[in-house]
Protein backbone atom coordinates (compact mmCIF):
# COMPACT_ATOMS: atom_id res chain seq x y z
CA UNK A 1 0.00 0.00 0.00
CA UNK A 2 1.09 3.61 -0.48
CA UNK A 3 2.58 5.17 2.60
CA UNK A 4 0.01 7.22 4.35
CA UNK A 5 3.19 9.83 5.13
CA UNK A 6 3.97 12.02 2.37
CA UNK A 7 5.94 10.49 0.16
CA UNK A 8 9.63 12.12 -1.21
CA UNK A 9 9.80 11.28 -4.50
CA UNK A 10 13.56 11.44 -5.87
CA UNK A 11 13.49 9.83 -9.13
CA UNK A 12 12.27 12.14 -11.95
CA UNK A 13 9.13 11.80 -13.24
CA UNK A 14 8.28 10.61 -16.98
CA UNK A 15 6.63 13.23 -18.73
CA UNK A 16 2.72 12.02 -19.62
CA UNK A 17 2.28 11.43 -23.17
CA UNK A 18 0.62 14.71 -24.92
CA UNK A 19 -2.33 14.83 -27.81
CA UNK A 20 -2.92 18.37 -27.86
CA UNK A 21 -2.02 21.78 -26.07
CA UNK A 22 -4.86 24.21 -26.27
CA UNK A 23 -3.43 26.23 -23.49
CA UNK A 24 0.24 26.43 -24.07
CA UNK A 25 2.43 27.41 -21.14
CA UNK A 26 2.51 24.52 -18.28
CA UNK A 27 4.77 21.68 -18.70
CA UNK A 28 3.28 18.52 -18.42
CA UNK A 29 2.67 16.21 -15.38
CA UNK A 30 3.77 12.56 -15.05
CA UNK A 31 3.18 11.39 -11.45
CA UNK A 32 4.36 7.60 -10.40
CA UNK A 33 1.80 5.26 -10.79
CA UNK A 34 2.47 4.05 -7.28
CA UNK A 35 1.01 7.24 -5.87
CA UNK A 36 -2.35 7.55 -5.30
CA UNK A 37 -3.56 11.28 -5.92
CA UNK A 38 -6.49 13.02 -3.77
CA UNK A 39 -4.26 12.15 -0.12
CA UNK A 40 -0.41 11.33 -0.97
CA UNK A 41 2.07 14.50 -1.68
CA UNK A 42 4.14 13.17 -4.25
CA UNK A 43 7.10 15.36 -3.56
CA UNK A 44 8.59 16.89 -0.30
CA UNK A 45 11.05 19.40 -0.59
CA UNK A 46 14.14 17.28 1.56
CA UNK A 47 14.73 20.95 3.58
CA UNK A 48 11.49 20.67 4.68
CA UNK A 49 12.17 18.62 7.60
CA UNK A 50 9.24 18.99 9.79
CA UNK A 51 6.98 17.49 7.32
CA UNK A 52 9.21 15.12 5.96
CA UNK A 53 9.85 13.62 9.40
CA UNK A 54 6.73 13.95 10.80
CA UNK A 55 6.20 10.31 12.03
CA UNK A 56 3.65 7.63 11.04
CA UNK A 57 0.54 8.09 12.66
CA UNK A 58 -2.19 4.91 13.63
CA UNK A 59 -3.77 2.56 11.25
CA UNK A 60 -7.06 3.61 12.82
CA UNK A 61 -8.13 6.65 10.45
CA UNK A 62 -10.92 8.33 12.88
CA UNK A 63 -8.17 8.08 16.09
CA UNK A 64 -5.81 10.02 13.48
CA UNK A 65 -8.49 12.60 13.10
CA UNK A 66 -9.95 12.77 16.58
CA UNK A 67 -6.57 12.59 18.64
CA UNK A 68 -3.16 14.99 17.81
CA UNK A 69 -0.66 12.89 19.23
CA UNK A 70 1.58 11.78 16.62
CA UNK A 71 2.67 8.77 18.47
CA UNK A 72 4.69 7.00 21.77
CA UNK A 73 8.12 9.32 21.95
CA UNK A 74 6.97 12.62 19.75
CA UNK A 75 5.85 15.75 21.03
CA UNK A 76 2.27 17.29 20.20
CA UNK A 77 2.11 19.68 17.61
CA UNK A 78 -1.60 21.79 17.32
CA UNK A 79 -2.77 20.96 13.55
CA UNK A 80 -3.20 23.34 10.80
CA UNK A 81 -5.83 25.44 11.59
CA UNK A 82 -7.68 24.20 8.79
CA UNK A 83 -7.28 21.09 10.48
CA UNK A 84 -8.83 21.91 13.59
CA UNK A 85 -12.24 23.71 11.64
CA UNK A 86 -12.19 20.70 9.71
CA UNK A 87 -12.31 18.55 13.25
CA UNK A 88 -15.04 20.67 14.53
CA UNK A 89 -16.95 20.51 11.61
CA UNK A 90 -17.19 17.03 11.40
CA UNK A 91 -19.07 17.23 15.17
CA UNK A 92 -21.41 19.94 13.93
CA UNK A 93 -22.31 17.91 10.65
CA UNK A 94 -22.67 14.75 12.98
CA UNK A 95 -25.01 17.04 15.58
CA UNK A 96 -27.25 18.69 12.38
CA UNK A 97 -27.47 16.48 8.85
CA UNK A 98 -26.20 13.57 10.18
CA UNK A 99 -29.13 13.52 12.99
CA UNK A 100 -31.47 13.18 10.65
CA UNK A 101 -34.02 9.95 9.79
CA UNK A 102 -31.23 7.47 7.29
CA UNK A 103 -33.79 6.50 5.11
CA UNK A 104 -34.03 6.79 1.31
CA UNK A 105 -36.27 8.94 -1.15
CA UNK A 106 -37.21 7.21 -4.16
CA UNK A 107 -36.03 8.92 -7.35
CA UNK A 108 -38.11 10.18 -10.18
CA UNK A 109 -39.35 13.16 -11.65
CA UNK A 110 -38.19 17.05 -9.54
CA UNK A 111 -40.28 17.64 -6.35
CA UNK A 112 -40.88 21.56 -6.43
CA UNK A 113 -43.50 23.93 -4.46
CA UNK A 114 -46.87 22.21 -5.18
CA UNK A 115 -45.81 18.50 -5.76
CA UNK A 116 -47.43 16.24 -3.34
CA UNK A 117 -47.50 12.19 -2.76
CA UNK A 118 -45.65 9.81 -0.91
CA UNK A 119 -42.23 10.87 -2.31
CA UNK A 120 -43.07 14.24 -0.73
CA UNK A 121 -43.88 12.26 2.56
CA UNK A 122 -40.37 10.44 2.19
CA UNK A 123 -38.54 13.74 1.92
CA UNK A 124 -39.87 15.31 4.35
CA UNK A 125 -39.21 12.60 6.87
CA UNK A 126 -35.78 12.80 5.64
CA UNK A 127 -35.64 16.33 6.22
CA UNK A 128 -36.80 15.54 9.57
CA UNK A 129 -39.24 17.61 9.07
CA UNK A 130 -42.91 17.44 10.55
CA UNK A 131 -44.99 14.19 8.87
CA UNK A 132 -47.27 15.67 5.19
CA UNK A 133 -47.64 15.37 1.88
CA UNK A 134 -47.20 18.60 0.44
CA UNK A 135 -43.81 20.25 -0.49
CA UNK A 136 -44.62 23.92 0.77
CA UNK A 137 -42.12 26.36 1.50
CA UNK A 138 -41.09 24.61 4.60
CA UNK A 139 -39.39 21.85 2.39
CA UNK A 140 -38.39 24.49 0.28
CA UNK A 141 -36.35 26.03 2.75
CA UNK A 142 -35.02 23.05 4.26
CA UNK A 143 -34.03 21.61 0.90
CA UNK A 144 -32.13 25.01 -0.13
CA UNK A 145 -30.57 24.91 3.72
CA UNK A 146 -29.45 21.24 2.61
CA UNK A 147 -28.62 22.39 -1.22
CA UNK A 148 -26.24 25.13 -0.03
CA UNK A 149 -24.45 22.65 2.82
CA UNK A 150 -23.73 19.98 0.05
CA UNK A 151 -22.34 21.97 -2.59
CA UNK A 152 -25.36 21.86 -4.90
CA UNK A 153 -26.90 24.51 -6.97
CA UNK A 154 -29.26 26.35 -4.22
CA UNK A 155 -33.01 26.18 -6.31
CA UNK A 156 -35.03 25.01 -3.34
CA UNK A 157 -36.11 22.31 -5.63
CA UNK A 158 -35.41 18.19 -4.80
CA UNK A 159 -33.63 17.50 -8.54
CA UNK A 160 -32.01 13.92 -9.03
CA UNK A 161 -29.15 15.56 -8.00
CA UNK A 162 -30.05 16.58 -4.82
CA UNK A 163 -32.01 13.05 -4.03
CA UNK A 164 -29.37 11.56 -4.98
CA UNK A 165 -26.97 13.23 -2.57
CA UNK A 166 -29.95 12.61 0.34
CA UNK A 167 -29.68 9.14 -0.61
CA UNK A 168 -25.95 8.81 -0.18
CA UNK A 169 -26.93 9.12 3.63
CA UNK A 170 -24.85 11.43 6.68
CA UNK A 171 -22.10 8.58 6.41
CA UNK A 172 -20.77 9.29 3.27
CA UNK A 173 -20.27 13.20 4.18
CA UNK A 174 -18.69 12.23 7.13
CA UNK A 175 -16.31 10.13 5.50
CA UNK A 176 -15.50 12.70 3.17
CA UNK A 177 -14.71 15.53 5.96
CA UNK A 178 -12.36 12.71 6.86
CA UNK A 179 -10.85 12.16 3.85
CA UNK A 180 -10.14 16.17 3.80
CA UNK A 181 -9.11 16.23 7.13
CA UNK A 182 -6.56 13.62 6.08
CA UNK A 183 -5.23 16.57 3.19
CA UNK A 184 -5.55 18.96 6.01
CA UNK A 185 -3.02 17.13 8.09
CA UNK A 186 -0.35 17.56 5.36
CA UNK A 187 -0.59 20.90 6.12
CA UNK A 188 2.13 23.43 8.30
CA UNK A 189 1.25 22.89 12.08
CA UNK A 190 0.31 25.91 13.77
CA UNK A 191 3.24 28.40 14.32
CA UNK A 192 5.28 26.30 11.89
CA UNK A 193 6.32 29.09 9.22
CA UNK A 194 5.82 32.97 9.08
CA UNK A 195 4.36 32.99 6.08
CA UNK A 196 3.46 29.93 4.01
CA UNK A 197 1.23 29.81 0.41
CA UNK A 198 -1.78 26.83 0.06
CA UNK A 199 -2.39 26.18 -3.95
CA UNK A 200 -5.59 24.37 -3.62
CA UNK A 201 -6.99 22.73 -6.71
CA UNK A 202 -9.92 21.40 -5.66
CA UNK A 203 -11.38 25.19 -5.59
CA UNK A 204 -8.63 26.57 -8.41
CA UNK A 205 -7.02 29.13 -5.40
CA UNK A 206 -4.12 30.11 -4.15
CA UNK A 207 -4.03 31.45 -0.45
CA UNK A 208 -1.34 33.40 0.88
CA UNK A 209 -0.83 33.47 4.89
CA UNK A 210 1.07 35.22 7.01
CA UNK A 211 1.81 33.31 9.94
CA UNK A 212 -1.60 30.97 10.34
CA UNK A 213 -3.63 34.24 9.54
CA UNK A 214 -5.09 34.10 6.13
CA UNK A 215 -3.79 37.72 4.50
CA UNK A 216 -4.97 36.98 0.91
CA UNK A 217 -5.81 34.75 -1.78
CA UNK A 218 -6.80 34.69 -5.71
CA UNK A 219 -8.24 32.67 -8.20
CA UNK A 220 -5.56 30.38 -10.06
CA UNK A 221 -5.86 28.14 -13.05
CA UNK A 222 -5.04 24.56 -11.91
CA UNK A 223 -3.76 21.25 -13.96
CA UNK A 224 -6.94 20.13 -15.83
CA UNK A 225 -8.28 16.58 -15.45
CA UNK A 226 -5.92 14.94 -17.87
CA UNK A 227 -2.80 16.24 -16.21
CA UNK A 228 -3.70 17.22 -12.36
CA UNK A 229 -1.56 19.30 -10.30
CA UNK A 230 -0.45 17.16 -7.75
CA UNK A 231 -0.57 16.96 -4.03
CA UNK A 232 3.00 18.94 -3.34
CA UNK A 233 5.01 20.56 -0.59
CA UNK A 234 7.89 22.37 -1.90
CA UNK A 235 10.18 25.46 -1.40
CA UNK A 236 10.00 28.86 -3.62
CA UNK A 237 13.05 30.19 -3.56
CA UNK A 238 13.66 32.69 -6.02
CA UNK A 239 11.50 34.35 -9.15
CA UNK A 240 12.47 34.84 -12.32
CA UNK A 241 11.13 38.08 -14.09
CA UNK A 242 10.46 38.51 -17.93
CA UNK A 243 11.17 34.58 -18.45
CA UNK A 244 11.85 32.31 -21.40
CA UNK A 245 9.57 29.78 -21.98
CA UNK A 246 10.88 26.33 -23.08
CA UNK A 247 8.62 24.46 -25.32
CA UNK A 248 8.22 20.61 -23.86
CA UNK A 249 9.37 18.48 -26.47
CA UNK A 250 6.54 16.45 -26.63
CA UNK A 251 5.38 19.84 -27.90
CA UNK A 252 7.87 20.61 -30.24
CA UNK A 253 7.23 17.29 -32.22
CA UNK A 254 3.54 17.02 -32.04
CA UNK A 255 2.80 20.67 -32.33
CA UNK A 256 5.49 23.20 -33.22
CA UNK A 257 7.20 21.26 -35.88
CA UNK A 258 3.64 20.48 -37.72
CA UNK A 259 2.67 24.16 -37.36
CA UNK A 260 6.50 24.92 -39.07
CA UNK A 261 5.55 22.36 -41.65
CA UNK A 262 2.80 24.05 -42.60
CA UNK A 263 3.86 27.69 -42.77
CA UNK A 264 6.99 27.67 -43.11
CA UNK A 265 9.73 29.06 -40.62
CA UNK A 266 8.63 32.31 -40.70
CA UNK A 267 5.61 30.54 -37.67
CA UNK A 268 8.56 30.82 -35.37
CA UNK A 269 9.12 34.46 -35.95
CA UNK A 270 5.31 35.06 -35.96
CA UNK A 271 4.73 33.40 -32.17
CA UNK A 272 8.13 34.99 -31.20
CA UNK A 273 9.82 31.58 -30.85
CA UNK A 274 14.16 30.89 -31.24
CA UNK A 275 16.09 27.63 -31.55
CA UNK A 276 18.68 27.00 -29.80
CA UNK A 277 21.22 23.87 -30.50
CA UNK A 278 20.81 22.05 -27.02
CA UNK A 279 19.38 22.35 -23.27
CA UNK A 280 22.93 23.48 -22.14
CA UNK A 281 23.25 27.00 -20.11
CA UNK A 282 26.21 27.87 -23.29
CA UNK A 283 23.32 26.77 -26.31
CA UNK A 284 23.83 29.04 -29.21
CA UNK A 285 21.23 30.25 -31.84
CA UNK A 286 20.21 27.82 -34.85
CA UNK A 287 18.52 28.54 -38.12
CA UNK A 288 15.18 27.21 -38.05
CA UNK A 289 15.56 26.55 -42.02
CA UNK A 290 18.52 24.47 -41.27
CA UNK A 291 16.29 22.25 -39.08
CA UNK A 292 15.14 18.64 -40.37
CA UNK A 293 11.34 19.46 -39.21
CA UNK A 294 9.92 16.73 -40.60
CA UNK A 295 11.94 14.48 -38.53
CA UNK A 296 11.42 16.34 -35.49
CA UNK A 297 7.64 15.77 -36.34
CA UNK A 298 8.25 12.05 -36.46
CA UNK A 299 10.02 11.57 -33.01
CA UNK A 300 13.35 10.93 -34.89
CA UNK A 301 15.25 14.76 -33.87
CA UNK A 302 15.16 16.97 -31.02
CA UNK A 303 15.15 20.44 -30.84
CA UNK A 304 14.87 22.46 -28.08
CA UNK A 305 12.55 25.89 -28.97
CA UNK A 306 12.00 28.55 -26.80
CA UNK A 307 9.55 31.84 -26.72
CA UNK A 308 10.99 34.84 -25.83
CA UNK A 309 9.73 37.42 -22.62
CA UNK A 310 7.19 39.47 -23.77
CA UNK A 311 3.36 40.12 -23.64
CA UNK A 312 2.95 37.70 -25.03
CA UNK A 313 4.63 34.91 -24.09
CA UNK A 314 3.05 31.91 -21.99
CA UNK A 315 4.59 32.31 -18.68
CA UNK A 316 3.36 35.93 -18.49
CA UNK A 317 6.19 38.68 -16.92
CA UNK A 318 7.26 36.42 -13.66
CA UNK A 319 7.81 32.71 -13.45
CA UNK A 320 7.99 32.27 -9.19
CA UNK A 321 10.79 28.80 -9.15
CA UNK A 322 9.59 25.79 -6.84
CA UNK A 323 12.09 23.12 -7.71
CA UNK A 324 10.75 20.11 -7.80
CA UNK A 325 11.25 16.59 -10.08
CA UNK A 326 7.37 17.40 -11.85
CA UNK A 327 8.21 20.18 -13.28
CA UNK A 328 5.60 22.27 -11.45
CA UNK A 329 5.93 26.00 -10.61
CA UNK A 330 3.46 28.93 -10.37
CA UNK A 331 3.58 32.05 -12.49
CA UNK A 332 1.80 34.72 -14.84
CA UNK A 333 -0.26 34.13 -17.86
CA UNK A 334 -1.02 36.72 -20.45
CA UNK A 335 -4.74 35.53 -20.87
CA UNK A 336 -5.98 37.14 -18.07
CA UNK A 337 -9.65 36.64 -19.07
CA UNK A 338 -9.76 33.07 -18.33
CA UNK A 339 -10.05 33.95 -14.64
CA UNK A 340 -13.20 34.84 -15.39
CA UNK A 341 -14.41 31.55 -16.44
CA UNK A 342 -16.65 28.79 -14.19
CA UNK A 343 -13.88 25.99 -15.14
CA UNK A 344 -10.21 27.21 -14.16
CA UNK A 345 -9.00 23.67 -14.56
CA UNK A 346 -7.28 24.02 -17.94
CA UNK A 347 -3.36 23.96 -17.35
CA UNK A 348 -0.73 21.02 -18.03
CA UNK A 349 -0.35 21.26 -14.49
CA UNK A 350 1.40 23.94 -13.83
CA UNK A 351 -0.54 26.99 -11.53
CA UNK A 352 -1.22 30.19 -13.29
CA UNK A 353 -1.65 33.58 -10.87
CA UNK A 354 -4.74 36.02 -11.56
CA UNK A 355 -2.53 38.67 -9.93
CA UNK A 356 0.87 37.83 -10.53
CA UNK A 357 1.65 41.04 -9.38
CA UNK A 358 0.16 41.16 -5.93
CA UNK A 359 1.86 37.72 -4.67
CA UNK A 360 4.81 39.22 -5.70
CA UNK A 361 4.55 42.11 -3.73
CA UNK A 362 3.89 39.78 -0.77
CA UNK A 363 6.62 37.17 -1.24
CA UNK A 364 9.45 39.73 -2.21
CA UNK A 365 8.14 43.59 -2.29
CA UNK A 366 7.84 43.74 -5.72
CA UNK A 367 9.92 42.94 -9.06
CA UNK A 368 11.77 44.89 -10.91
CA UNK A 369 10.04 46.37 -14.24
CA UNK A 370 12.73 46.47 -16.84
CA UNK A 371 11.00 44.24 -19.76
CA UNK A 372 14.71 44.97 -21.76
CA UNK A 373 16.61 42.24 -19.55
CA UNK A 374 15.57 38.19 -19.95
CA UNK A 375 15.77 36.36 -17.20
CA UNK A 376 16.45 38.77 -14.15
CA UNK A 377 16.58 36.34 -10.85
CA UNK A 378 14.72 37.71 -7.95
CA UNK A 379 16.03 35.73 -4.89
CA UNK A 380 13.41 35.81 -2.01
CA UNK A 381 15.07 37.12 1.80
CA UNK A 382 13.90 33.79 2.64
CA UNK A 383 12.13 30.65 0.88
CA UNK A 384 8.56 30.42 1.49
CA UNK A 385 6.91 26.85 1.58
CA UNK A 386 4.36 26.34 -1.17
CA UNK A 387 1.45 23.62 -0.31
CA UNK A 388 -0.46 22.14 -3.37
CA UNK A 389 -3.50 20.55 -2.02
CA UNK A 390 -7.08 19.41 -2.88
CA UNK A 391 -9.87 20.25 -1.02
CA UNK A 392 -13.63 18.97 -1.40
CA UNK A 393 -14.98 20.27 1.83
CA UNK A 394 -14.01 23.28 4.00
CA UNK A 395 -14.83 25.46 6.68
CA UNK A 396 -17.49 27.87 6.17
CA UNK A 397 -19.19 30.08 8.06
CA UNK A 398 -22.49 28.01 8.58
CA UNK A 399 -20.92 24.69 8.90
CA UNK A 400 -18.54 22.29 6.70
CA UNK A 401 -19.23 23.63 3.00
CA UNK A 402 -19.00 20.67 0.14
CA UNK A 403 -17.47 21.11 -2.40
CA UNK A 404 -17.26 19.96 -6.56
CA UNK A 405 -14.58 17.16 -7.12
CA UNK A 406 -12.92 17.65 -10.21
CA UNK A 407 -10.52 15.41 -10.69
CA UNK A 408 -12.50 12.47 -9.06
CA UNK A 409 -10.15 11.63 -6.20
CA UNK A 410 -13.06 11.43 -3.54
CA UNK A 411 -14.67 8.13 -4.35
CA UNK A 412 -11.01 6.50 -4.28
CA UNK A 413 -10.41 8.17 -1.50
CA UNK A 414 -13.24 6.79 0.50
CA UNK A 415 -12.57 3.31 -0.59
CA UNK A 416 -8.89 3.50 0.53
CA UNK A 417 -10.07 4.76 3.77
CA UNK A 418 -13.32 3.51 4.68
CA UNK A 419 -13.78 0.13 1.92
CA UNK A 420 -16.35 2.14 -0.09
CA UNK A 421 -19.15 4.60 0.61
CA UNK A 422 -22.46 2.89 1.80
CA UNK A 423 -26.17 4.36 1.09
CA UNK A 424 -29.08 4.59 3.24
CA UNK A 425 -31.26 1.61 4.17
CA UNK A 426 -34.66 2.42 2.05
CA UNK A 427 -37.92 3.13 3.28
CA UNK A 428 -39.97 1.40 0.92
Amino acid sequence: MVSRLLIAASALALAAPLSAFPFPGDEPVGVPSNVEQGIDFVYVDPQLKAIANRPRQPDNWMLRTIGYDWGAGHQRSTPNPLFVQLRQGLDEYRMSWGSLPRIQVAPGATLAAGSDGARVEMLRHRLGLRPGWVFDEEVAQAVSEYQRAHGLEVTGKADPATIESLNRGPEYYEQLIIVNLERARRLPSAGEYQRYVVVDSGAAEVYLYQGDRLADRMKAIVGSSRNKTPMMAVLMRNAKVNPYWNVPSDMVRTFTAPKVLKQGVSYLKNYNYEVLSGWEPDAVKVDPAAVDWKAVAAGKSDIRVRQLPGPWNSMGEVKFETPNDYGIYLHDTPNKELFAETNRWISNGCVRLEDADRFASWVVGGLPKDASTPEQVVHLPQPVPVYMTYLTAVPGPRGVQFRGDPYGFDEAAIRRLFGGPRELASAF
